[in-house]
């Protein structure tokens, strides 16, 4: 079975609270469960740490160039 990651797995996982994740832009989530009013978001691990690794404030604001 596979198991993905709600909102409040992600969160923890990157060490915010629930809400501050309405600041970032999260990936396109990797399954939907639901179509109606609500559908809820889940995200494969291995996508949250890919995400969290590259996006900016995680220590990546230069994108590779070396800091001076």
């Amino acid at each position: 079975m596979q198991v993905y990651l709600s909102r409040t797995d992600v969160a923890e996982r990157i060490g915010v609270q629930v809400a501050t994740l309405s600041r970032y832009r999260l990936p396109e989530p990797d399954a939907q469960i639901g179509i109606l009013k609500r559908p809820t978001s889940g995200w494969l691990p291995e996508t949250i740490d890919r995400w969290n690794a590259e996006r900016p404030g995680s220590g990546n604001w230069t994108r590779g160039e070396s800091r001076a």
